[in-house]
Protein backbone atom coordinates (compact mmCIF):
# COMPACT_ATOMS: atom_id res chain seq x y z
CA UNK A 1 0.00 0.00 0.00
CA UNK A 2 1.37 3.40 -1.05
CA UNK A 3 1.24 6.16 1.58
CA UNK A 4 1.92 9.90 1.38
CA UNK A 5 2.18 12.49 4.15
CA UNK A 6 1.02 16.05 3.45
CA UNK A 7 1.92 18.83 5.91
CA UNK A 8 0.05 22.12 5.50
CA UNK A 9 1.45 24.94 7.67
CA UNK A 10 0.33 28.54 8.04
CA UNK A 11 0.61 31.03 10.91
CA UNK A 12 -2.77 29.98 12.31
CA UNK A 13 -2.76 26.19 12.21
CA UNK A 14 -0.86 23.09 11.13
CA UNK A 15 -2.66 20.21 9.43
CA UNK A 16 -1.09 16.85 8.63
CA UNK A 17 -2.83 14.39 6.32
CA UNK A 18 -1.92 10.75 5.72
CA UNK A 19 -3.03 9.38 2.35
CA UNK A 20 -3.41 5.66 1.61
CA UNK A 21 -3.31 5.05 -2.13
CA UNK A 22 -4.37 8.66 -2.66
CA UNK A 23 -7.34 8.51 -0.24
CA UNK A 24 -7.34 10.49 3.01
CA UNK A 25 -6.85 8.07 5.92
CA UNK A 26 -5.96 10.28 8.88
CA UNK A 27 -5.84 13.98 9.79
CA UNK A 28 -3.95 15.69 12.62
CA UNK A 29 -4.78 19.29 13.46
CA UNK A 30 -2.99 21.76 15.72
CA UNK A 31 -3.94 25.41 15.97
CA UNK A 32 -1.99 28.36 17.31
CA UNK A 33 -4.73 28.87 19.90
CA UNK A 34 -3.92 25.50 21.47
CA UNK A 35 -3.10 21.96 20.38
CA UNK A 36 -3.01 18.47 21.80
CA UNK A 37 -1.42 17.94 25.21
CA UNK A 38 -1.36 14.14 25.00
CA UNK A 39 2.10 12.89 25.95
CA UNK A 40 3.06 16.03 27.90
CA UNK A 41 4.52 15.58 31.38
CA UNK A 42 3.41 17.84 34.24
CA UNK A 43 4.35 18.22 37.86
CA UNK A 44 0.86 18.22 39.32
CA UNK A 45 -0.77 18.73 42.71
CA UNK A 46 -3.53 16.47 43.99
CA UNK A 47 -6.51 18.80 44.45
CA UNK A 48 -9.19 16.34 45.49
CA UNK A 49 -9.48 12.62 46.21
CA UNK A 50 -12.71 10.74 45.48
CA UNK A 51 -12.55 7.38 47.30
CA UNK A 52 -15.96 6.34 45.96
CA UNK A 53 -14.68 6.65 42.37
CA UNK A 54 -11.17 5.39 43.19
CA UNK A 55 -9.87 8.54 41.49
CA UNK A 56 -8.33 11.93 42.11
CA UNK A 57 -8.40 15.34 40.45
CA UNK A 58 -4.93 16.74 39.82
CA UNK A 59 -4.14 20.39 39.05
CA UNK A 60 -1.61 20.58 36.20
CA UNK A 61 -2.13 24.15 34.98
CA UNK A 62 -4.81 23.47 32.35
CA UNK A 63 -8.32 24.94 32.33
CA UNK A 64 -9.70 21.90 34.17
CA UNK A 65 -8.02 19.55 36.64
CA UNK A 66 -6.91 16.24 35.19
CA UNK A 67 -8.52 12.92 36.15
CA UNK A 68 -6.32 10.20 37.63
CA UNK A 69 -7.82 6.76 38.31
CA UNK A 70 -6.22 4.34 40.76
CA UNK A 71 -5.44 1.89 37.94
CA UNK A 72 -3.39 4.59 36.20
CA UNK A 73 -1.14 4.99 39.23
CA UNK A 74 2.30 3.40 39.08
CA UNK A 75 1.81 1.46 42.31
CA UNK A 76 4.52 -0.17 44.45
CA UNK A 77 5.50 -3.72 43.52
CA UNK A 78 3.62 -5.10 46.53
CA UNK A 79 0.34 -4.24 44.81
CA UNK A 80 1.17 -5.59 41.34
CA UNK A 81 -0.24 -9.05 41.94
CA UNK A 82 -3.50 -7.84 43.49
CA UNK A 83 -6.63 -8.19 41.37
CA UNK A 84 -8.35 -5.32 43.18
CA UNK A 85 -6.24 -2.20 43.71
CA UNK A 86 -6.08 -0.67 47.18
CA UNK A 87 -8.10 2.40 48.08
CA UNK A 88 -6.70 5.46 46.39
CA UNK A 89 -6.65 7.28 49.75
CA UNK A 90 -3.82 4.98 50.85
CA UNK A 91 -1.75 5.91 47.79
CA UNK A 92 -2.35 9.66 47.48
CA UNK A 93 -3.10 12.60 49.74
CA UNK A 94 -4.49 16.02 48.93
CA UNK A 95 -1.78 18.59 48.28
CA UNK A 96 0.73 15.93 47.22
CA UNK A 97 2.95 16.71 44.23
CA UNK A 98 3.57 14.03 41.62
CA UNK A 99 4.74 13.62 38.03
CA UNK A 100 1.89 12.79 35.64
CA UNK A 101 1.52 12.31 31.92
CA UNK A 102 -1.53 13.18 29.80
CA UNK A 103 -2.98 9.97 28.37
CA UNK A 104 -6.04 11.59 26.75
CA UNK A 105 -6.74 15.17 25.79
CA UNK A 106 -9.64 16.99 27.49
CA UNK A 107 -12.77 15.78 25.70
CA UNK A 108 -16.39 16.97 25.73
CA UNK A 109 -15.97 19.29 28.70
CA UNK A 110 -14.00 16.76 30.76
CA UNK A 111 -10.48 17.24 32.06
CA UNK A 112 -7.48 15.41 30.67
CA UNK A 113 -7.04 11.73 31.57
CA UNK A 114 -3.77 11.36 33.49
CA UNK A 115 -1.40 8.55 34.36
CA UNK A 116 1.71 8.21 36.46
CA UNK A 117 2.87 5.32 34.26
CA UNK A 118 5.27 7.50 32.30
CA UNK A 119 6.11 6.54 28.71
CA UNK A 120 8.56 8.57 26.59
CA UNK A 121 8.49 7.59 22.90
CA UNK A 122 11.16 7.87 20.27
CA UNK A 123 11.18 6.50 16.75
CA UNK A 124 11.82 2.83 17.61
CA UNK A 125 11.43 2.54 21.38
CA UNK A 126 9.30 3.71 24.28
CA UNK A 127 11.05 4.28 27.62
CA UNK A 128 9.09 3.44 30.79
CA UNK A 129 11.14 4.66 33.78
CA UNK A 130 9.07 2.95 36.49
CA UNK A 131 9.32 -0.64 35.17
CA UNK A 132 12.28 -2.88 34.39
CA UNK A 133 11.16 -5.24 31.62
CA UNK A 134 11.51 -5.19 27.81
CA UNK A 135 8.34 -5.69 25.76
CA UNK A 136 7.68 -5.91 22.03
CA UNK A 137 4.70 -4.53 20.11
CA UNK A 138 2.01 -7.12 19.47
CA UNK A 139 1.82 -5.96 15.86
CA UNK A 140 5.19 -7.62 15.21
CA UNK A 141 3.93 -11.15 14.61
CA UNK A 142 7.10 -13.02 13.65
CA UNK A 143 8.22 -14.81 16.83
CA UNK A 144 11.88 -15.00 15.78
CA UNK A 145 11.94 -11.26 15.14
CA UNK A 146 10.21 -10.56 18.44
CA UNK A 147 12.78 -12.60 20.33
CA UNK A 148 15.67 -10.99 18.42
CA UNK A 149 14.46 -7.48 19.28
CA UNK A 150 13.75 -8.34 22.90
CA UNK A 151 17.18 -9.88 23.44
CA UNK A 152 18.96 -7.06 21.59
CA UNK A 153 17.28 -4.25 23.56
CA UNK A 154 17.85 -6.13 26.83
CA UNK A 155 21.58 -6.39 26.04
CA UNK A 156 21.84 -2.74 24.96
CA UNK A 157 20.05 -1.67 28.13
CA UNK A 158 22.49 -3.63 30.26
CA UNK A 159 25.50 -2.22 28.40
CA UNK A 160 24.20 1.32 28.92
CA UNK A 161 23.74 0.68 32.65
CA UNK A 162 20.09 1.59 32.34
CA UNK A 163 17.52 -0.06 34.62
CA UNK A 164 14.42 1.40 32.95
CA UNK A 165 11.89 -0.60 30.96
CA UNK A 166 11.44 -0.38 27.20
CA UNK A 167 8.81 -1.29 24.63
CA UNK A 168 9.94 -2.00 21.07
CA UNK A 169 7.60 -0.21 18.65
CA UNK A 170 6.14 -1.74 15.49
CA UNK A 171 8.36 0.34 13.18
CA UNK A 172 11.43 -1.27 14.80
CA UNK A 173 10.79 -4.52 12.93
CA UNK A 174 14.00 -5.25 11.04
CA UNK A 175 15.97 -2.49 12.80
CA UNK A 176 19.67 -3.13 13.39
CA UNK A 177 21.75 -2.73 16.54
CA UNK A 178 23.10 0.71 15.62
CA UNK A 179 19.62 2.21 15.24
CA UNK A 180 18.34 0.70 18.47
CA UNK A 181 21.44 1.74 20.40
CA UNK A 182 21.05 5.36 19.25
CA UNK A 183 17.36 5.41 20.18
CA UNK A 184 18.00 3.89 23.60
CA UNK A 185 20.77 6.36 24.41
CA UNK A 186 18.60 9.28 23.24
CA UNK A 187 15.72 8.22 25.50
CA UNK A 188 17.98 7.70 28.51
CA UNK A 189 19.42 11.20 28.12
CA UNK A 190 15.93 12.66 27.72
CA UNK A 191 14.65 10.98 30.88
CA UNK A 192 17.67 12.17 32.86
CA UNK A 193 16.88 15.75 31.86
CA UNK A 194 13.16 15.36 32.57
CA UNK A 195 13.82 13.79 35.96
CA UNK A 196 16.26 16.55 36.87
CA UNK A 197 13.80 19.26 35.79
CA UNK A 198 10.89 17.86 37.76
CA UNK A 199 12.99 17.37 40.90
CA UNK A 200 14.26 20.95 40.68
CA UNK A 201 10.75 22.32 40.12
CA UNK A 202 9.34 23.68 43.39
CA UNK A 203 5.81 24.30 42.08
CA UNK A 204 3.64 22.71 39.42
CA UNK A 205 3.53 23.06 35.66
CA UNK A 206 4.81 21.65 32.38
CA UNK A 207 7.94 19.52 32.64
CA UNK A 208 8.17 17.99 29.17
CA UNK A 209 6.28 18.87 25.99
CA UNK A 210 5.69 16.47 23.13
CA UNK A 211 7.05 17.29 19.67
CA UNK A 212 4.93 19.61 17.48
CA UNK A 213 2.39 17.76 15.36
CA UNK A 214 4.34 17.99 12.10
CA UNK A 215 7.43 16.32 13.61
CA UNK A 216 5.48 13.94 15.85
CA UNK A 217 3.56 12.56 12.86
CA UNK A 218 6.78 12.00 10.93
CA UNK A 219 8.14 10.09 13.94
CA UNK A 220 5.02 7.98 14.44
CA UNK A 221 3.50 7.49 10.99
CA UNK A 222 6.40 7.35 8.55
CA UNK A 223 7.10 3.78 7.49
CA UNK A 224 8.65 2.03 4.48
CA UNK A 225 5.24 2.35 2.79
CA UNK A 226 5.54 6.16 2.75
CA UNK A 227 6.71 7.30 -0.68
CA UNK A 228 6.67 11.07 -0.10
CA UNK A 229 6.44 13.71 2.64
CA UNK A 230 5.28 17.02 1.13
CA UNK A 231 5.45 20.27 3.12
CA UNK A 232 4.22 23.68 1.97
CA UNK A 233 6.24 25.79 4.44
CA UNK A 234 9.98 26.30 3.90
CA UNK A 235 10.74 26.83 7.61
CA UNK A 236 8.91 23.65 8.59
CA UNK A 237 10.56 21.83 5.70
CA UNK A 238 14.01 22.75 7.00
CA UNK A 239 13.15 21.61 10.53
CA UNK A 240 11.66 18.36 9.26
CA UNK A 241 14.70 17.82 7.04
CA UNK A 242 17.05 18.17 10.03
CA UNK A 243 14.94 15.68 12.02
CA UNK A 244 14.78 13.19 9.15
CA UNK A 245 18.52 13.44 8.45
CA UNK A 246 19.25 12.69 12.11
CA UNK A 247 16.72 9.95 12.84
CA UNK A 248 15.42 8.71 9.44
CA UNK A 249 18.19 9.29 6.91
CA UNK A 250 16.70 6.74 4.51
CA UNK A 251 13.66 9.02 4.08
CA UNK A 252 15.60 12.24 3.36
CA UNK A 253 15.10 11.82 -0.39
CA UNK A 254 11.34 11.50 0.04
CA UNK A 255 10.97 14.91 1.65
CA UNK A 256 9.72 17.57 -0.78
CA UNK A 257 8.83 21.26 -0.52
CA UNK A 258 5.47 22.05 -2.17
CA UNK A 259 5.85 25.24 -4.21
CA UNK A 260 2.84 24.90 -6.51
CA UNK A 261 0.41 27.82 -6.89
CA UNK A 262 -2.40 25.39 -6.07
CA UNK A 263 -2.66 24.83 -2.31
CA UNK A 264 -1.25 21.49 -1.11
CA UNK A 265 -4.50 20.07 0.31
CA UNK A 266 -6.45 21.19 -2.74
CA UNK A 267 -3.93 19.64 -5.11
CA UNK A 268 -4.50 16.23 -3.53
CA UNK A 269 -8.25 16.59 -2.94
CA UNK A 270 -7.94 16.63 0.85
CA UNK A 271 -10.21 19.66 1.37
CA UNK A 272 -13.10 17.91 -0.41
CA UNK A 273 -12.57 14.72 1.60
CA UNK A 274 -12.54 16.68 4.85
CA UNK A 275 -15.86 18.30 3.98
CA UNK A 276 -17.35 14.89 3.23
CA UNK A 277 -15.94 13.50 6.50
CA UNK A 278 -18.13 15.93 8.45
CA UNK A 279 -21.29 14.54 6.86
CA UNK A 280 -23.28 11.82 8.58
CA UNK A 281 -24.10 10.07 5.31
CA UNK A 282 -21.25 8.18 3.63
CA UNK A 283 -22.01 7.03 0.06
CA UNK A 284 -20.72 3.65 -1.13
CA UNK A 285 -19.56 3.05 -4.68
CA UNK A 286 -22.31 0.50 -5.25
CA UNK A 287 -25.06 3.02 -4.52
CA UNK A 288 -25.55 2.00 -0.89
CA UNK A 289 -24.58 4.22 2.00
CA UNK A 290 -23.57 4.35 5.65
CA UNK A 291 -25.18 6.58 8.23
CA UNK A 292 -22.68 7.52 10.97
CA UNK A 293 -24.05 8.96 14.20
CA UNK A 294 -21.70 10.12 16.96
CA UNK A 295 -23.29 10.34 20.41
CA UNK A 296 -21.96 11.02 23.89
CA UNK A 297 -21.77 7.32 24.80
CA UNK A 298 -21.07 5.55 21.52
CA UNK A 299 -20.88 5.64 17.74
CA UNK A 300 -23.59 3.94 15.71
CA UNK A 301 -23.24 3.02 12.05
CA UNK A 302 -26.22 1.95 9.96
CA UNK A 303 -25.70 0.19 6.62
CA UNK A 304 -28.29 0.67 3.86
CA UNK A 305 -28.56 -0.65 0.29
CA UNK A 306 -29.76 2.73 -0.99
CA UNK A 307 -29.87 2.77 -4.78
CA UNK A 308 -28.01 -0.55 -5.11
CA UNK A 309 -30.40 -3.24 -6.39
CA UNK A 310 -27.87 -5.78 -7.62
CA UNK A 311 -27.68 -7.41 -11.04
CA UNK A 312 -29.21 -10.82 -10.38
CA UNK A 313 -32.81 -11.97 -10.42
CA UNK A 314 -34.45 -14.85 -8.67
CA UNK A 315 -35.06 -15.97 -5.12
CA UNK A 316 -31.51 -15.23 -3.92
CA UNK A 317 -31.22 -11.81 -5.57
CA UNK A 318 -32.05 -9.89 -2.37
CA UNK A 319 -29.64 -11.93 -0.24
CA UNK A 320 -26.85 -11.36 -2.78
CA UNK A 321 -27.54 -7.61 -2.89
CA UNK A 322 -27.48 -7.41 0.91
CA UNK A 323 -24.28 -9.46 1.10
CA UNK A 324 -22.43 -7.32 -1.46
CA UNK A 325 -23.49 -4.10 0.26
CA UNK A 326 -22.36 -5.40 3.65
CA UNK A 327 -19.01 -6.51 2.22
CA UNK A 328 -18.36 -3.04 0.80
CA UNK A 329 -19.46 -1.40 4.05
CA UNK A 330 -17.17 -3.66 6.11
CA UNK A 331 -14.17 -2.49 4.03
CA UNK A 332 -15.12 1.20 4.32
CA UNK A 333 -16.11 1.46 8.01
CA UNK A 334 -12.59 1.15 9.57
CA UNK A 335 -11.29 3.86 7.24
CA UNK A 336 -14.15 6.16 8.26
CA UNK A 337 -13.51 5.52 11.95
CA UNK A 338 -9.83 6.37 11.53
CA UNK A 339 -10.44 9.42 9.36
CA UNK A 340 -13.09 10.83 11.71
CA UNK A 341 -11.08 9.66 14.75
CA UNK A 342 -14.13 8.05 16.28
CA UNK A 343 -13.54 5.91 19.35
CA UNK A 344 -15.07 4.22 22.34
CA UNK A 345 -17.89 1.76 21.70
CA UNK A 346 -18.92 1.38 18.06
CA UNK A 347 -22.10 -0.49 17.11
CA UNK A 348 -22.56 -1.48 13.46
CA UNK A 349 -26.01 -2.39 12.17
CA UNK A 350 -25.33 -4.38 9.02
CA UNK A 351 -28.28 -5.31 6.83
CA UNK A 352 -29.75 -8.59 8.06
CA UNK A 353 -28.21 -11.68 6.43
CA UNK A 354 -29.75 -15.14 6.60
CA UNK A 355 -26.67 -17.11 5.55
CA UNK A 356 -24.15 -17.66 8.44
CA UNK A 357 -21.35 -17.97 5.89
CA UNK A 358 -22.12 -14.48 4.62
CA UNK A 359 -21.84 -13.19 8.18
CA UNK A 360 -18.45 -14.85 8.60
CA UNK A 361 -17.15 -13.37 5.34
CA UNK A 362 -18.34 -9.86 6.24
CA UNK A 363 -16.65 -10.19 9.65
CA UNK A 364 -13.38 -11.32 8.01
CA UNK A 365 -13.40 -8.30 5.67
CA UNK A 366 -14.03 -6.01 8.65
CA UNK A 367 -11.17 -7.58 10.63
CA UNK A 368 -8.81 -7.29 7.65
CA UNK A 369 -9.65 -3.61 7.15
CA UNK A 370 -9.10 -2.92 10.87
CA UNK A 371 -5.50 -4.12 10.56
CA UNK A 372 -4.63 -0.90 8.70
CA UNK A 373 -5.58 1.21 11.74
CA UNK A 374 -2.74 1.82 14.25
CA UNK A 375 -5.26 2.40 17.06
CA UNK A 376 -6.08 -0.54 19.32
CA UNK A 377 -9.33 -2.19 18.19
CA UNK A 378 -11.35 -4.98 19.76
CA UNK A 379 -14.00 -6.64 17.64
CA UNK A 380 -16.85 -9.01 18.50
CA UNK A 381 -18.94 -11.19 16.20
CA UNK A 382 -22.56 -10.76 15.23
CA UNK A 383 -24.90 -10.59 18.21
CA UNK A 384 -28.30 -12.27 18.39
CA UNK A 385 -29.77 -8.98 17.12
CA UNK A 386 -27.48 -8.96 14.08
CA UNK A 387 -25.26 -6.15 15.44
CA UNK A 388 -21.46 -6.06 15.48
CA UNK A 389 -19.82 -4.38 18.47
CA UNK A 390 -16.28 -3.06 18.45
CA UNK A 391 -14.18 -0.62 20.44
CA UNK A 392 -11.47 1.72 19.21
CA UNK A 393 -9.01 3.59 21.38
CA UNK A 394 -9.01 7.35 20.92
CA UNK A 395 -6.76 9.90 22.68
CA UNK A 396 -7.92 13.15 21.07
CA UNK A 397 -11.10 14.83 19.91
CA UNK A 398 -12.92 13.46 16.91
CA UNK A 399 -12.76 15.38 13.64
CA UNK A 400 -16.32 16.58 14.19
CA UNK A 401 -15.52 17.85 17.70
CA UNK A 402 -12.35 19.58 16.47
CA UNK A 403 -13.99 21.48 13.62
CA UNK A 404 -17.61 21.86 14.70
CA UNK A 405 -19.80 22.79 17.64
CA UNK A 406 -23.43 22.04 18.50
CA UNK A 407 -25.62 24.34 16.46
CA UNK A 408 -27.37 26.96 18.61
CA UNK A 409 -30.16 27.40 16.11
CA UNK A 410 -31.13 23.70 16.13
CA UNK A 411 -30.53 23.30 19.90
CA UNK A 412 -27.94 20.58 19.52
CA UNK A 413 -29.72 18.40 16.97
CA UNK A 414 -27.03 19.13 14.37
CA UNK A 415 -23.60 20.69 14.00
CA UNK A 416 -22.12 23.77 12.39
CA UNK A 417 -18.54 24.93 12.02
CA UNK A 418 -17.26 27.14 14.81
CA UNK A 419 -16.60 30.81 14.04
CA UNK A 420 -12.90 30.00 14.55
CA UNK A 421 -13.04 27.30 11.86
CA UNK A 422 -14.82 29.67 9.46
CA UNK A 423 -12.16 32.32 10.15
CA UNK A 424 -9.48 29.81 9.19
CA UNK A 425 -11.45 28.99 6.02
CA UNK A 426 -11.44 32.73 5.23
CA UNK A 427 -7.70 32.97 5.88
CA UNK A 428 -7.04 30.06 3.54
CA UNK A 429 -9.29 31.58 0.85
CA UNK A 430 -7.32 34.85 1.01
CA UNK A 431 -3.97 33.00 0.94
CA UNK A 432 -5.09 30.94 -2.08
CA UNK A 433 -6.23 34.03 -3.98
CA UNK A 434 -3.09 36.00 -3.13
CA UNK A 435 -0.92 33.05 -4.16
CA UNK A 436 -2.31 33.24 -7.69
CA UNK A 437 -1.16 36.85 -8.12
CA UNK A 438 2.53 37.64 -8.77
CA UNK A 439 2.16 41.11 -7.21
CA UNK A 440 -0.32 42.85 -4.86
CA UNK A 441 -3.04 44.84 -6.61
CA UNK A 442 -2.47 48.56 -6.02
CA UNK A 443 -5.38 50.36 -4.40
CA UNK A 444 -7.30 47.14 -3.74
CA UNK A 445 -8.42 45.44 -0.52
CA UNK A 446 -9.99 42.14 0.41
CA UNK A 447 -13.62 42.43 1.49
CA UNK A 448 -14.83 39.68 3.82
CA UNK A 449 -18.62 39.28 4.00
CA UNK A 450 -19.80 37.00 6.80
CA UNK A 451 -22.21 36.64 9.70
CA UNK A 452 -21.88 38.76 12.82
CA UNK A 453 -20.29 35.98 14.96
CA UNK A 454 -17.53 35.45 12.39
CA UNK A 455 -16.87 39.17 11.94
CA UNK A 456 -16.79 39.65 15.72
CA UNK A 457 -14.10 36.98 16.00
CA UNK A 458 -12.06 38.55 13.17
CA UNK A 459 -12.21 41.89 14.98
CA UNK A 460 -11.45 40.45 18.43
CA UNK A 461 -9.72 37.09 19.10
CA UNK A 462 -8.30 36.77 15.56
CA UNK A 463 -7.31 40.43 15.12
CA UNK A 464 -3.56 39.68 15.40
CA UNK A 465 -3.91 36.83 12.90
CA UNK A 466 -5.71 39.17 10.48
CA UNK A 467 -2.97 41.78 10.83
CA UNK A 468 -0.29 39.18 10.16
CA UNK A 469 -2.25 37.87 7.17
CA UNK A 470 -2.72 41.36 5.74
CA UNK A 471 1.01 41.98 6.01
CA UNK A 472 1.76 38.65 4.38
CA UNK A 473 -0.51 39.19 1.34
CA UNK A 474 0.29 42.93 1.28
CA UNK A 475 -3.37 43.92 0.90
CA UNK A 476 -5.73 45.56 3.42
CA UNK A 477 -8.62 43.46 4.74
CA UNK A 478 -12.08 44.94 5.32
CA UNK A 479 -15.31 43.48 6.72
CA UNK A 480 -19.01 43.60 6.01
CA UNK A 481 -21.59 41.97 8.28
CA UNK A 482 -24.30 40.02 6.47
CA UNK A 483 -27.17 39.43 8.95
CA UNK A 484 -28.67 36.63 6.86
CA UNK A 485 -25.40 34.62 6.75
CA UNK A 486 -25.01 31.61 9.04
CA UNK A 487 -21.75 30.85 10.81
CA UNK A 488 -20.42 28.80 7.87
CA UNK A 489 -21.29 31.25 5.07
CA UNK A 490 -18.81 33.86 3.83
CA UNK A 491 -17.55 35.60 0.71
CA UNK A 492 -14.05 36.91 0.03
CA UNK A 493 -13.70 39.42 -2.81
CA UNK A 494 -10.73 41.55 -3.90
CA UNK A 495 -12.31 44.98 -4.40
CA UNK A 496 -10.72 47.86 -6.29
CA UNK A 497 -10.67 51.31 -4.65
CA UNK A 498 -12.24 50.05 -1.40
CA UNK A 499 -11.76 52.65 1.31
Amino acid sequence: MKEDVLINVNPFETRVALLNNGALAELHLERSSGGSVTGNLYRGRVARILPGMQAAFVEIGLARPGFLHVRDLQRPAVFEEELDPPCISTLLREGQNLLVQVAKDPLAGKGARLTTQIALPSRLLVLMPEVDHVGVSQRIEDEDERERLRALVARLREEAGCDHGFIVRTVAEGADETELRADLAFLCRMWQRVDAWQRACSGGGLVYEELPVQIRVIRDLVSPRVTSIRIDCSETFERAHRYVERFLPEFAGRLALHEDNVALFERYGVEDELRRALERKVPLKSGGYLFVEQTEAMVTIDVNTGAYVGSRTGSRALEETVFRTNLEAAAVIPRQLRLRNLGGIVVIDFIDMEDPEHQRQVLRVLEKACEQDPARIRLSGFSSLGLVEMSRKRTRESLLQSLCEPCQECRGRGFARTPESTCHEIFRAILRDAGKRPQPVAGAAYLVRAGSRVIDRLLDESALDVAELSERVRQPIRYQVEPCYGVEAFDVVLMQNLG
